[in-house]
């Protein structure tokens, strides 16, 4: 297995893990185990738990652009389509069991805020930085429908972050739930809908596909 690999395999590992069990429950021997790798070359690869954590965050969020960047929505000709099938888009992946629909970044940072802040910037990273792909969209459908962020009160940018901030605390109800907790989130998602609808105006049928 050559030395790359190996490193993804063990990146790949820590994403199932700690989004099945936490960040802190979660230990080096687990990691090793999930990866089918030998603790030797666990620490060939990174200092520590910790390490490993900054590197599965950017991990995590190179791969989940890739699948965003390749969802249906942005077909959408029209830029406020492209927003909600982007809601949409992040409602339909809600099922399964808990660990395949939440996030990794969430889930760390929940745990990590204080005590470490390296995982901490790394996680803020991601989230931020996909919510900076909401930007474009949310502008132009802003100027598309007539919107100015110093009249509106809120800005593209304030409303990317916001959308963050629904799916996180959505993720959050969910593991709360536990069971029938991809319910629960759908409908936090659902009211995300609604909630940009009333900012532009309108009502509009799914758009995800």
């Amino acid at each position: 297995m050559s030395t790359h690999k190996t490193k993804i395999r063990l990146l790949a590992a820590a994403l199932q893990v700690i989004r099945a069990r936490g960040y802190c429950a979660t230990t080096v021997d687990d990691i090793c185990e999930a990866a089918g790798v030998t603790k030797g070359s666990f620490f060939h690869h990174f200092k520590g738990k910790e390490d490993l954590a900054v590197s599965a965050a950017d991990y995590w969020g190179e791969t989940t652009s890739a699948f965003f960047a390749a969802a249906p929505y942005h077909t959408h000709a029209d830029a406020l389509d492209r927003l909600l099938g982007y809601i949409d888009f992040r409602q339909s992946i809600l099922n399964g069991p808990l660990p395949e629909f939440t996030c990794l970044v969430g889930t760390m940072v929940q745990e990590t805020f204080d005590s470490a802040p390296a995982i901490r910037d790394a996680c803020e990273r991601c989230i931020s930085g996909h919510a900076v792909t909401l930007v474009p969209d949310i502008a132009q459908a802003m100027v598309d429908h007539g919107l100015d962020g110093a009249t509106a009160g809120w800005t593209a940018d304030s409303l990317a972050l916001h959308t963050q901030a629904v799916l996180q605390g959505a993720f959050i109800l969910a593991k709360a739930r536990g069971e029938g907790g991809a319910q629960v989130a759908a409908e936090s998602v659902a009211h995300l809908r609604r909630y940009v609808e009333l900012l532009f105006g309108v009502h509009r049928g799914p758009k995800f596909a």
